[in-house]
């Protein structure tokens, strides 16, 4: 980890890759407890997309259908409420945002329990494609290790990315790990069903029979 923090890659730098791949290989190394917040939109859909299993759909994610830029705070709640439970932010680059303060937030708390991970393509692309400010030059690694986050990176390609979900995983945060992506459609569309959603997650994090 002190490689990639010590001598991180710039945005410029970092490769683009697809939002579905390194979801789904995300997913792939949850140890099934984790709950995951994903942010609304694109990020969202491939979540969805990259959780459905032979056993079904896991019960920890959290869908997001609406509240642009509240995944990371959303996701803090979580890991306030348990600690021993590692917790994930599936956030995009323009609804981050709208929400920079929660950034310092999260440094602040020094949630160790906590990792946010940034999908940023430089566009708000369910609407449109209109250019966000990461396309005309904002760095939202830059930004959260200005407001304190000092664990925060580039993953320079899909193996970085996942060295990058392992470390999180068993070192303590709070965590942020940037992701240029292409714009690629999801492969899915989340089923809209905000009672259904709610109640599956919190069945998945054991606090609703």
């Amino acid at each position: 980890m002190a490689s990639l923090l010590n001598h991180p890659v710039s945005r410029d730098q970092a490769k683009v890759m697809n939002r579905f791949d390194i979801t789904k290989r995300l997913v792939d190394l949850l140890h099934q407890d984790e709950a995951v917040i994903g942010g609304i939109g694109y990020t969202n859909f491939d979540l969805w997309a990259a959780s459905s299993g032979p056993n079904g759909r896991r019960q920890q994610n959290f869908y997001m259908l609406g509240s642009m830029g509240l995944a990371v705070p959303i996701a803090l709640g979580v890991a306030l409420a348990q600690p021993v439970r590692k917790v994930f932010a599936l956030e995009g680059d323009g609804s981050i945002l709208m929400q920079l303060g929660s950034l310092s937030t999260v440094a602040a708390r020094a949630q160790k329990n906590l990792c946010v991970v940034i999908m940023d393509n430089g566009a708000y692309q369910i609407t449109g494609g209109q250019m966000t400010m990461t396309g005309q030059g904002a760095d939202v690694v830059g930004i959260a290790r200005a407001s304190g986050l000092a664990q925060s990176a580039w993953a320079a390609d899909e193996e970085a990315f996942a060295e990058l979900i392992r470390l999180a995983l068993k070192e303590d945060g709070p965590w942020l790990i940037g992701c240029r992506i292409d714009a690629g459609k999801p492969v899915d569309t989340t089923e809209r069903d905000p009672s259904r959603i709610r109640d599956n997650f919190m069945r998945g994090l054991g606090v609703k029979g």
